[in-house]
Order: structure tokens, then sequence, then C-alpha cells
């Protein structure tokens, strides 16, 4: 039988064929090989009794990812948060890497969007205008869930982004089936206390499924090599080619068209700024 990894939990994973869930256990050849199911893996399973069963076999993955452990992710949904916390350019722009790295759709959504003024709303979403699909969603009041939905039909799609940003109470509006745990904003830190403890796909009533995923939340490493950088910012991917030296890295060299684009305000100049630091971060991580 084939079906989906819908849960992880202490060595017992949760496979859904059709409308039955089984409990299922994997072969001890997966160990052997160092091979991990994880949650989104396409298996094949055998019954055993009536409601647990084995995994024999793990179909090829499109993506996976080590922290969280999900595969097979169609689209990444970076939920920040308006205000409480305040957006960090620097950690959306990582999320957006990742995303672009292992070739998803990518949906950039803005949540507690009644916190702020239009003027600050335009402000943010002015940095990935034509760039990225943008929402801006009220997870308390459903303002936006709509749009949102409709962009996420018929994926799997996992929702990333800094603890705080509403990623729990966003999961629980677009579904109904289970409740996701939700935290509230430290007092002291400004910033969101983590609630979600394991991976779990979520079903919708509009035809998406969802990973609840407690790792995407922060990066100490960024997972990418110094001579590709530019390839995972669409409006610097699209220029490249048409700088004067081929291995330009648009830092400091001659005649560089990223630049110019900076300066002539074609590429937001706070993109720009978090491709500089990124690169200054991934030639650092290469000296040690």
């Amino acid at each position: 039988m084939k079906g989906i990894i819908i849960k992880g939990i202490a060595g017992f994973y949760y496979v859904k064929v059709g409308e039955k869930i089984y409990q299922c256990k994997a072969r001890g050849i997966f160990k052997k090989d160092g091979i991990i199911p994880y949650v989104g893996d396409e298996v094949v399973i055998e019954d055993t009794n009536k409601d647990e069963a084995v995994i024999n076999e793990i179909l090829p993955r499109k993506n996976c990812f080590i922290r969280p452990p999900i595969a097979n992710v169609d689209c990444f949904v970076i939920v920040v948060a308006a205000a409480r916390p305040d957006p960090n350019p620097e950690i959306i722009n990582k999320f957006l890497v990742m995303a672009e790295k292992n070739h998803t759709d990518i949906v950039i959504c803005i949540n507690k969007i009644d916190l702020i003024t239009d003027e600050k709303r335009n402000e943010i979403e002015d940095i990935y205008q034509g760039l990225y699909p943008l929402v801006c969603v009220c997870g308390k009041t459903g303002q936006g869930l709509e749009e949102l939905a409709a962009l996420l039909r018929d994926k799997k799609s996992a929702l990333a982004g800094p603890s705080g940003a509403g990623k729990s109470t966003l999961l629980n509006r677009l579904q109904t089936r289970f409740t996701a745990e939700t935290g509230d904003i430290s007092e002291k830190t400004k910033r969101g206390k983590h609630t979600t403890r394991h991976v779990e796909i979520f079903e919708t009533d509009f035809g998406a499924m969802l990973f609840d995923t407690p790792g995407f939340t922060s990066f100490d490493i960024l997972d990418a090599e110094e001579d590709e950088l530019h390839f995972f910012y669409p409006e610097i991917s699209s220029r490249v080619g048409g700088c004067k030296y081929d291995d330009c890295r648009h830092i400091k060299e001659p005649e560089c068209c990223i630049r110019e684009a900076v300066q002539q305000g074609k590429i937001h100049a706070s993109r720009y700024e978090s491709y500089v630091n990124q690169l200054k971060e991934i030639q650092e991580k290469k000296k040690y």
C-alpha cells in the first residue's frame, strides 16, 4: 500500500492511506543504511494487523530537510509578524534563500497586519513587490485568509518563520480538524515562545496539506555557496551576466550592473544589504 507519513513521534510513523491512518515502524534496513523516514515522505507499507504496519520503501523525494525532518515540500509560506515582534529582513531573506535553493514555490505572509498603519504596510510590501506572492493577514480576525488559502490549494506547504509570528494561529485558522498549540510573546524579549514540539501534516478543507514545523524558526548557518547565492535572489539572478566580470560578486567590482540597479532603485537596498551580509557570512564560514 502507498501512503504519506503525516506524523513521526518516538520512532513511530503515522502513515495515511486513503482515509485510514496506520501506526508504523520502519524496517531495520533503513537504520542500517542511515536512512530516516521524514514527515511528508511517500512510502510503501505492509499491513501487519488492523491498525499497524511496517514501512518497506521510501519513494524518491522531491526535496528534504534535516531540521526539521520533512520531505516533499511544494511551497514555503514565510510567516512574519508585522509587529510584536517587528519583521527582520535579514531573517526573512534567509528563509527565502532556503526556499529558492530547494526549488519550492514561495508565499510571503505578513501576519498581525492589524497592528501597523497602512504606511508601514506599504513599506514592507514595497521590498518584495514583484518578487513573490505576498499576503497580508490577521490570524485573530481571519482577514486575508481566503487569499492565502487560494495560493496553497492542492499543495503541501510548510509554514516557516521566526517564533512569535503566529504560525500556529494561522494553522488553526486554515484547518479545523486539529488544534495546534499557540504561544504568547515574551514580555522580556518581545520574541515568541516556541510551541510546536513535533512535525505533523494537517489537512485542510480546501485541498491543501500543511506542515507544522518546529525547526523552521531560525538559522545559524546559511546553506548556500558563494558562487550560487546571487541565483537565489530573483532580482539579482535576472541580471547575472550583465556585469563586466563573469565572476562578479557584486560587492566592489567595477561596472557591476547589480550595484547600478541598486543605485537606480531597481533592486531594493535592504535586499541588496542582505545579499552582501549573507555573502560575507558564507565567506567567513569557509575559513573554518
